[in-house]
């Protein structure tokens, strides 16, 4: 299908949503499905959020397919067929087109279009939404649901017009892909889509420079191909499995539920890390022992049975003493999983470069400069992250109530009410907003569906009973932050400088940016808010 294109148009709609990924099109459906007028918003040219864009080498779904998929309709299971436990991104992107298809949802979206701003019209109590391409829309609720990875972060090293040769961005990485074959290619990064790309193109390049700064606990993946016995079981396991990753600490089908580590012997402690580590999934960042986060002395001993298995796979003990982590403890930061990573340290074209002893200083005509030496690179690849949970909502330039611009506020202080709604921001609703589990602690389909069905059905409470606004109160969110702090603070993610705090980004506020009080206990919380009639909520008529 050929993508709509802006064409200036002036209109007034119920909600806007901006972004055409899971969380997008799932609150198109629901909203349609309450007879809204609705108008979806995206700047790339077709659906897929995360899955449109990040299509650099390798990338694929750290989520086990079978749960990584939407569970309103027994028909959309049915229907699809997954090849494998970890899909690759084309059949990700493939699944949502899909979906789009199945309930017509393209008609409502507005293809190759990005919000320039939005701002708080009060006497109309509506959102006077702009985009690049001239729109001026009106919308009583405007949504947002660009993805809590979205905005790229590019590091700023100098020289970089300069540079002759190819440099781009993973999150940006070009939709027909780039020619590696022979060439000599530079990955700056090692985070979870560094490995994947690295992994990838490791045997096919001529040489490969890793630029590292922080080494990575990655877990090596177990990866089957499904045939149709498989997809029979978990199709015909449907209702179970959506029980049980609505009842879990992260939204997966596993849970920390051998006990505590203190109530168990080495020999048994010891047998669990070895059947979650063999599993290869995520289970074994969040499916052994709940002191894994928060205990400093049994994080050690988890961190040291990963270096174990991650030293065995290295045959250099110099660069494998590089690879290994050591200023900070398993699981505090993102745990990615890993498909051959490791194995490509052992390839003679392959060097591991060490940016925290000999950090990068700028581009060169012929490539990049470190504190040390230089190296001759073809094509850069920048695999360095994103500006999470606030980024996206901050490049919107938001402006609500008595001109308070959304962006300057979390400049100061990132703060929300369970990561839904900001205080000052009148029928502004945040899907995978910061505060939420679903900024970083769960499986996405499961988080992003709990927050579209809540705010679908605060919309239809609204109309119920006839209310136009809806904000939550200074007191509800200072409530809110306090207990998010208070639970982040019981942890030892708060000791390690990474993304999920911030760090990556200069000047950011310091906050936990995703809630780690579990997905379950989320969940019961928001149902708390509803049943309550919004209470703490500040709601208009």
């Amino acid at each position: 299908m050929e993508p709509t294109v802006s064409n200036g148009s002036n209109d007034t709609f119920d909600a806007i949503i901006v972004g055409a990924g899971v969380a997008g099109l799932y609150q198109l459906h629901r909203l349609r499905e309450l007879g809204l007028r609705v108008r979806s918003i995206d700047a790339a040219s077709d659906v897929g959020g995360t899955w449109y864009w990040n299509c650099y080498p390798g990338a694929r779904v750290d989520s086990q397919s079978y749960i990584y998929q939407y569970w309103f309709s027994q028909e959309l299971i049915d229907e699809w067929d997954w090849s494998q436990r970890f899909p690759p991104q084309p059949e990700l992107e493939r699944y949502l087109r899909f979906v789009a298809d199945k309930l017509d949802l393209r008609k409502d979206i507005r293809f190759s279009t990005t919000v320039s701003s939005a701002d708080w019209d009060a006497p109309n109590a509506q959102w006077v939404v702009r985009t690049d391409g001239g729109d001026v829309f009106r919308t009583r609720f405007l949504i947002s649901c660009t993805g809590m990875l979205s905005a790229p972060k590019v590091p700023p090293f100098p020289g970089h017009d300069r540079y002759r040769g190819t440099v781009v961005h993973t999150a940006r990485y070009p939709r027909e892909g780039i020619d590696l074959a022979g060439k000599k290619v530079g990955v700056v990064g090692t985070g979870a889509t560094a490995i994947q790309v690295i992994q990838t193109i490791g045997k096919e390049v001529a040489e490969l420079k890793v630029f590292q700064r922080t080494p990575q606990y990655a877990v090596a993946m177990r990866n089957p191909q499904f045939d149709d016995a498989d997809r029979a079981v978990y199709k015909a396991r449907t209702q179970e499995l959506y029980e049980r990753v609505n009842s879990t600490f992260t939204g997966f089908d596993f849970d920390a539920d051998h006990g505590s580590w203190y109530d168990a012997t080495p020999e048994e402690r010891r047998e669990v890390l070895e059947t979650v580590w063999a599993d290869g999934s995520l289970s074994m960042w969040v499916g052994s022992y709940p002191e894994v986060l928060t205990d400093e002395a049994v994080g050690e001993e988890v961190s040291e049975f990963v270096r174990d298995k991650i030293r065995a796979r290295i045959d250099d003990p110099e660069v494998a003493k590089k690879l290994l982590p050591y200023h900070y403890t398993f699981g505090t930061y993102r745990v990615p999983l890993e498909l051959g990573y490791y194995d490509v340290y052992n390839l003679d074209h392959v060097e591991l470069v060490d940016v925290s002893e000999a950090p990068i200083e700028c581009f060169t005509e012929t490539g990049l400069r470190t504190a040390a030496a230089d190296y001759e690179l073809d094509v850069v690849i920048l695999a360095t992250g994103f500006d999470a949970g606030t980024g996206s909502l901050s490049l919107m330039h938001i402006t609500g109530r008595d001109g308070v611009s959304l962006t300057e506020e979390w400049q100061r202080d990132i703060r929300s009410t369970l990561g839904l709604q900001v205080h000052g921001f009148p029928n502004l609703f945040t899907v995978a907003g910061p505060l939420a589990p679903s900024t970083a602690f769960c499986n996405m389909t499961t988080c992003l569906a709990q927050q579209v069905d809540w705010i679908t059905d605060c919309i239809a409470w609204m109309g119920q009973h006839e209310r136009r606004t809806i904000e939550p109160t200074k007191a509800k969110q200072d409530e809110w932050v306090q207990h998010h702090d208070e639970t982040a603070d019981a942890t030892l993610l708060m000791r390690t400088n990474s993304w999920y705090t911030g760090a990556n980004i200069e000047g950011k506020p310091r906050r936990l940016l995703s809630y780690i009080g579990g997905a379950a206990q989320y969940r019961q919380i928001c149902e708390d808010v509803k049943q309550s009639g919004y209470e703490g909520f500040r709601v208009e008529a």
